[in-house]
């Protein structure tokens, strides 16, 4: 996902999966961004190396394999991404609580925290073996292991046993574990990919990270739901129903663990890293400097502030991010079905970035974030709306077409709104990022900006159970207050009706908190673009 030749320029932050892959985007372009400003700092720095030896240039003819391989291994890096944002969808089929959602969401926090230990990625190394390799080789093991590991105990972990229901301390714990390996990896594959290709191929450092980590998000994400649906696959793939779909998460798995033990293999004996890739004097940082560094600039007034402010924007999307496709599950909509939809947005999520950036190429780029946000909470009302409809639309055979007509025209526009404000914030942290310490700066922003994201999620999922009132029909003196609560109803006969949905609470609130955030904060975010360049920036300690 995003890392550069120098512990400056580590950590760079990526998407966790929200309602219809709403995180992986985001990662995606604020990856993007991060990259291609790498590449200005190594392009750059061919002033400042010798020019005693000539220059030799190199086509794209020359690096396909490198290319190649470094797209391959983009695509391995999407491939536990999609797998830990296609378990809440699983969790959501099999009727977990909402609290335990909150609980697995933690899984997805590794990518937005990897600041904090990719120094050490950058700086630890074995330099016989190779300053990347050195970390790609193992953290790739230890994920094709755990890959079998999980392969053999993942069905357990999801079965509900009687009242127990799926194990989720255990499953959090393990895809915890997953995804922080991921993320580690994800620092490797970055800094290699912008030493891997020459200069004048290193554009294309972030078209494979682009391409490669969709493509590996779509295969564990999009196809693995969609062939691991028994309704799916009978409906159409299949000319006799079948119990189970044509892959399970075992099956998937294990595929995976083995391709990740051979591939590692092979680039450990084959691929040979170039240690010979000269370094701009901007990539000498140590540990603790870069450490001190990130404190410095946080400890900048208009910094602080700013970073205050994205922590609390997101505040009044949680609901409408977080709850409502797992709770179109709950109403019925097939997992598979909801997944398939981002497959006809991917052309809009390519050129919106590109219509967008033409608006926030400017000395103001937050004016775009402030006028999308109201819009982008009014959706998160039409949200709630949706998920109220869904129930009377449903039919015996499932939903009707116009349905989802619907959902895809409604993710659309909230498409357009995410992006508006995304790039606009992308665009003003390149902005505003001091050009000598240019790589940390934005890591930094980027960090805040996807934790501003992760916390209120989190938060969302955690209410709605404590504001949800439910009761047991059909067995007298039940209750269904907790997951045991439920499974004795359940066993006795009875049933769990929602009487007050905690949602809709949930997404009023969000909403009433998110206009006030707009009218009193959201102006203060548009006076950050009127302070003066000196206000960004921070002195050095040589």
């Amino acid at each position: 996902m995003e890392m550069y030749e120098s512990t400056t320029q580590n950590g760079r932050q990526r998407k966790h999966h929200t309602s219809w892959s709403i995180k992986m985007n985001e990662r995606k372009h604020a990856t993007d961004l991060e990259i291609e400003e790498s590449e200005t700092l190594l392009q750059g720095s061919d002033s400042e190396v010798g020019h005693s030896a000539p220059k030799v240039c190199y086509g794209l003819k020359d690096e396909l394999g490198n290319v190649c391989l470094l797209l391959f291994l983009y695509v391995l890096q999407g491939i536990p991404l999609g797998l830990a944002g296609s378990i809440p969808l699983i969790l959501q089929s099999k009727n977990v609580s909402y609290t335990d959602q909150a609980f697995f969401s933690f899984v997805f926090w590794p990518f937005s925290l990897k600041l904090l230990w990719a120094p050490l990625v950058d700086s630890i190394y074995f330099q016989r073996f190779g300053r990347r390799k050195s970390w790609l080789v193992p953290t790739q093991y230890l994920l094709g292991l755990f890959m079998l590991y999980l392969s053999y105990t993942v069905d357990s972990l999801l079965e509900n046993n009687g009242q127990k229901g799926p194990d989720i301390v255990t499953l959090t714990a393990v895809f915890f574990l997953f995804e922080f390996l991921a993320a580690t990896q994800d620092i490797a594959v970055d800094g290699w990919a912008l030493t891997m290709l020459s200069r004048e191929n290193v554009g294309y450092a972030s078209t494979c990270n682009s391409v490669g980590q969709t493509a590996g998000y779509f295969l564990g994400n999009v196809l693995f739901l969609a062939l691991e649906s028994p309704n799916f696959c009978n409906k159409y793939l299949r000319f006799e129903p079948q119990a189970k779909g044509i892959v399970t998460l075992s099956d998937f798995l294990f595929f995976w663990g083995i391709v990740f033990l051979v591939t590692t293999t092979l680039v450990a004996i084959v691929k040979k890293e170039n240690c010979k890739k000269s370094k701009p004097k901007e990539e000498t940082q140590g540990v603790m400097e870069t450490y001190k560094l990130l404190f410095s600039i946080i400890k900048l007034p208009t910094v602080w502030t700013f970073c205050i402010l994205l922590l609390t924007a997101k505040m009044g999307f949680s609901a409408a991010d977080a709850v409502t496709g797992l709770k179109l599950v709950e109403e019925g909509v097939p997992k598979e079905q909801l997944a398939l939809l981002a497959v006809p947005m991917v052309p809009l999520q390519i050129l919106l970035p590109l219509i967008i950036s033409k608006y926030t190429a400017g000395p103001r780029p937050l004016d775009i974030f402030y006028k999308a946000f109201p819009f982008r909470l009014l959706i998160g009302l039409e949200f709630a709306f949706l998920v109220w409809w869904t129930p009377s639309v449903k039919q015996d055979g499932g939903f009707p077409v116009y349905y989802y007509i619907v959902v895809l025209l409604s993710y659309a526009v909230h498409q357009v709104s995410l992006y508006s404000m995304y790039v606009a914030v992308m665009a003003f942290h390149a902005k505003v990022s001091d050009p000598l310490i240019g790589g940390t700066y934005m890591t930094l922003l980027n960090t805040v900006t996807n934790l501003g994201g992760n916390w209120p999620s989190t938060l969302a999922l955690w209410l709605v159970d404590p504001l949800t009132s439910k009761e047991c029909k059909g067995a007298e003196g039940q209750t269904c207050g907790s997951a045991e609560e439920v499974g004795l109803c359940t066993k006795l006969g009875g049933a769990c009706v929602t009487t007050f949905d905690g949602y809709y609470v949930e997404s009023v609130v969000c909403i009433v908190i998110g206009f006030g955030w707009w009218f009193w904060l959201g102006k203060k975010m548009r006076k950050l673009q009127e302070e003066k360049t000196s206000a960004w920036q921070c002195r050095r300690t040589k």
